[in-house]
């Protein structure tokens, strides 16, 4: 609201708004020209983001069309990636097979922080909670990554769900390590033991004074696990042992070509380079919000 020379007050649209989103746009900024890096990888991620959003408009043909007239041809103008042993087209592939790295990859992220939070809250907090469940996941870790996915996958099936699910399974004890140790720290806080002398009940100290301190970590390496999840699931789906062999996957394509690598190394090498993109890309985020959320090196800077 602002008055007129003639003292008659009239309202500005969006004054009050825009004043408040303005620092907040400013802060947003500032944090981008102080992280270049980070800048970069929003700008690749939101790239591949949209292109696995559109991906149904931009495909030139559907993905699992063959045509083995066309098979094995160079990239071109006419086909921009090239085709595969039966002449598929693996521009439209690619770009569809963003869809499920990137469906896979922010699914498994957000199970993984739901329950690794919870679960390494309860553990940090409860001592003889601890002594169990940290055991477990101890066991869970001696197990390498892709082994483990690799006999849950055995067990669950060949599907996609079931990919987020066995991915989740793997990634949760990191998360929970990541998130108990943080609590380990804060639970001897000043404010903790001031909320407990006043009686505050478990569950509210959990909620209101220790969950919001290991917000920063937890969000971290959440961006960890996207980027790791994507890598995990093109390795199993390479294997054989992922996605269903007739949906169009990053690792799919890729272990469908490794036959024909030195016939026609384009099958794998645009899926591949697609995948190291945006895993380059998560990581350099997850850099960029470790540089801002972490009070320590944010002084250092």
């Amino acid at each position: 609201m602002m008055r007129t020379s003639s003292g008659q007050a009239t309202v500005v649209p969006g004054g009050p708004a825009m004043g408040r989103a303005t620092p907040l746009l400013r802060s947003i900024l500032k944090v981008l020209r102080r992280n270049p890096n980070m800048t970069l990888g929003l700008v690749i991620l939101t790239v591949v983001s949209l292109v696995g959003l559109f991906a149904p408009l931009l495909a030139r043909t559907d993905p699992t069309r063959t045509n083995p007239a066309v098979a094995f041809q160079r990239p071109s103008a006419a086909g921009w990636f090239g085709t595969d042993n039966v002449g598929r087209d693996i521009y439209s592939r690619t770009i569809h097979g963003s869809r499920i790295s990137l469906l896979v990859g922010l699914s498994v992220a957000a199970l993984v922080a739901v329950a690794g939070g919870l679960i390494g809250l309860l553990v940090g907090y409860y001592r003889r909670l601890d002594n169990i469940v940290m055991r477990l996941m101890d066991g869970l870790m001696a197990f390498p990554a892709l082994l483990l996915g690799l006999a849950l996958m055995a067990l669950l099936g060949s599907t996609v769900q079931n990919v987020i699910i066995a991915i989740s399974v793997v990634e949760t004890p990191r998360m929970v390590r990541v998130v108990r140790a943080s609590v380990l720290s804060l639970r001897e806080q000043e404010f903790v033991t001031a909320a407990r002398a006043l009686g505050a009940q478990p569950w509210r100290i959990l909620g209101f004074h220790i969950f919001p301190n290991t917000l920063a970590p937890l969000i971290v390496q959440a961006t960890f696990v996207f980027a790791y999840a994507i890598i995990l699931e093109a390795s199993l789906s390479f294997l054989g042992a992922g996605s269903p062999p007739y949906i169009p996957s990053w690792g799919n394509i890729m272990g469908q070509g490794r036959t024909y690598l030195q016939l026609a190394p384009w099958v794998t090498f645009f899926p591949g380079l697609f995948l190291f993109l945006t895993v380059l890309a998560i990581n350099l985020v997850g850099d960029g919000l470790r540089d801002v959320l972490d009070p320590k090196l944010a002084r250092r800077a």
